[in-house]
């Protein structure tokens, strides 16, 4: 759903290189989103440096903080390194829907049904200064995750009144 979110300009999405991270590239190439191909688990490196080039051109980046494998809902240090090497704050994002369907993956991807309201949820930007230590890098990306199970939470608990 968040292709669906209207965006001004050229937007770069970290995608992984797995093969299922394929079908999501050429999906989002369909809304005007270009794909870096990177994860924690393979080409990181490039991926980062290809994200902060792209923020550079004044584009707007995007990335899915728990990456390919997870852990559910734990935050990877990319996103918060991408921040701290760009200056560009980081803007929870998340959302629910009245009506989906939950994957039994690692993530358990919802895939909301036709016809189906959604919400989406917006945290409080995160700032990561580039003179920030290691502990204090850290610190942000406990913070950035604990900012998005909040807003995860509220948008799931959106819909529970209506079942």
């Amino acid at each position: 759903m968040m292709p669906f979110l209207p965006h001004q300009g050229r937007v770069g999405m970290m995608v992984s290189q797995h093969r299922d991270g394929e079908l999501i590239a050429r999906a989002v190439k369909l809304f005007g989103i270009d794909s870096l191909r990177g994860s924690t688990t393979r080409g990181s490196l490039a991926a980062l440096r290809g994200m902060v080039r792209l923020y550079r051109t004044g584009a707007n980046l995007a990335i899915t903080p728990d990456g390919p494998q997870g852990p559910k809902h734990v935050v990877q240090s990319g996103v918060v390194e991408l921040a701290h090497q760009t200056g560009a704050p980081i803007l929870p994002v998340t959302y629910g829907a009245s009506r989906k369907k939950v994957f039994n993956s690692w993530d358990h991807f919802i895939l909301p049904l036709p016809f189906c309201r959604v919400v989406y949820i917006w945290g409080e930007p995160l700032f990561v200064p580039s003179d920030t230590d290691k502990k204090g890098l850290e610190e942000k990306r406990l913070l950035l995750q604990d900012r998005l199970r909040q807003i995860t939470e509220e948008a799931d608990r959106a819909f529970q009144k209506a079942l």
